[in-house]
């Protein structure tokens, strides 16, 4: 597994999003809570950092992966509590996000198709690219490590105490 911390050191990644990181509008993602127990920031870093190793290994489009990635979710709410009349928060906030990145730099055709079908599963929007599968399924899968990260170390904190006591029967 790819310590996520690595995009830190990982210099071909930074040249790609480091102007996307120095923008105020999207260090402001830190102060958005994402799955309970990180911030939308470092989601967003985690989904662009995964999907850019998934694209370059596989020879595709890994800058427009790393930067549509790094956007998928640049919107400003908290999507727990805010409804909307027009759609699902599945379906509405892939087309703020990607109203916000449009805002913030030029973007392809295909880094436009990743942000705004990233939701694929929980919206019917099928991704045209190869490149937005990846961001697409990577974001599945971080979100599902975010949330079971803290269940995970509840569990192992639950069970030494019993699993201590059955050693001293041993």
């Amino acid at each position: 597994m790819v310590d996520f911390s690595s995009w830190r050191h990982d210099q071909e990644y930074l040249s790609i999003v480091q102007d996307l990181l120095d923008r105020p509008e999207v260090q402001k993602l830190a102060e958005y809570t994402q799955h309970h127990y990180t911030n939308r920031l470092d989601h967003s870093l985690r989904v662009s950092y995964f999907s850019y190793l998934i694209s370059k290994k596989h020879h595709l489009d890994y800058r427009a992966t790393a930067r549509a990635g790094l956007l998928h979710d640049l919107f400003y709410y908290d999507w727990r509590q805010v409804k909307f009349d027009t759609g699902t928060h599945a379906y509405i906030h892939p087309r703020i996000a990607l109203r916000n990145a449009e805002r913030l730099t030029e973007l392809s055709a295909k880094e436009k198709d990743i942000i705004i079908k990233h939701m694929f599963g929980a919206t019917l929007a099928l991704p045209k690219y190869r490149e937005s599968w990846i961001v697409s399924l990577v974001d599945d899968q971080v979100a599902v490590q975010e949330v079971a990260r803290p269940w995970r170390f509840l569990m192992k904190a639950r069970l030494r105490k019993p699993l201590a006591y059955l050693r001293t029967l041993l």
